[in-house]
Order: structure tokens, then C-alpha cells, then sequence
């Protein structure tokens, strides 16, 4: 065999090997690659999808909390001023009941001290009919002297 026919032979059993490659092996593994970049294209683009969508997610979330916080920030505010109006009312209420306590108070001194004065008045005059019988030595007749005894008790 000579040198020129076996590289001969080789270049040939070489192209029909490449014409076998490119017609029969080579478009399925490009098919498989362009369908694998394909996959990683929708892949990324779906990631980038995502990032998107969890970051308009976060907006909402941080929104919807700045929203909640101002809601609980208004309701806390109406509770402080509520309790501060009861508070209020419960003072006027504690202040008015004193007074009529106070009132009720001053009114019964008053009766107690016209009752002192009144039975004050009964017992000078009875002392001083006593004292009058003593300074006689007769007896006094206290029908009699009623009236005498009346004008007495209201100079007293």
C-alpha cells in the first residue's frame, strides 16, 4: 500500500464521516442545545418575572402595612380620646355627687342644728319654769302659762 492511497482512503472514510456527523448526529444535538438555551431563555426570563412580581409583592406588603399602622395609629387615638371622655365624665359625675353629698350633708346639719335649738329652747324653759317654781315655792300651772311659755321659747 502506498502512502498517497491510505491518506487518500482516510481524507475520504474522514468526509464521509463529517457528511454522516452533519447530516445525521450534528441537528439533533443542535436541537437539543437550541432547545436547552430555549429552556434557560424562559428560565431567566421567568426568574426575571419573579423578581419583578416579588418586588411589586413587597410594595403591596409594605403599603398594605403603612395602611395598617395608620389604621391602628387612628383607632388608638380614637380609643386614647375615649377613654379620656369617660374619664372626663366620670370626674363631672364624682364632682356632681359630691356636691349633692356635700348639699345633703349641710341640710341635715341644719336640721340637726334646728332640733338641738328646739329641745335647747324646751329644756331652758323648763329650767326656767323650775327655777321661777323654786324662787315662788308655789307651784306654777304650765297650761295656764302657755302662752308666757311660747313668747319665752322664741325670745330664746
Amino acid at each position: 500500500m502506498n502512502i498517497n492511497a491510505t491518506l487518500f482512503l482516510q481524507a475520504v472514510v474522514f468526509a464521509i464521516l463529517v457528511w454522516f456527523t452533519m447530516k445525521f448526529v450534528w441537528p439533533p444535538i443542535a436541537k437539543a442545545l437550541d432547545e436547552r438555551a430555549q429552556k434557560i431563555a424562559d428560565g431567566l426570563a421567568a426568574a426575571d418575572k419573579a423578581k419583578s412580581e416579588l418586588s411589586s409583592a413587597n410594595k403591596r406588603v409594605e403599603d398594605e402595612l403603612a395602611k395598617s399602622r395608620n389604621e391602628a395609629a387612628v383607632r388608638m387615638a380614637d380609643a386614647e380620646r375615649r377613654a379620656q371622655a369617660i374619664v372626663e365624665e366620670a370626674k363631672s359625675k364624682a364632682v356632681d355627687e359630691g356636691a349633692k353629698i356635700v348639699a345633703a350633708a349641710k341640710v341635715e346639719a341644719e336640721q340637726q342644728t334646728t332640733r338641738a335649738r328646739e329641745t335647747l329652747r324646751e329644756q331652758v324653759a323648763t329650767l326656767a319654769v323650775k327655777g321661777a317654781e323654786q324662787i315662788l315655792r308655789k307651784e306654777v300651772n304650765a297650761g295656764v302659762h302657755a302662752d308666757l311659755l311660747g313668747r319665752l321659747k322664741t325670745e330664746l
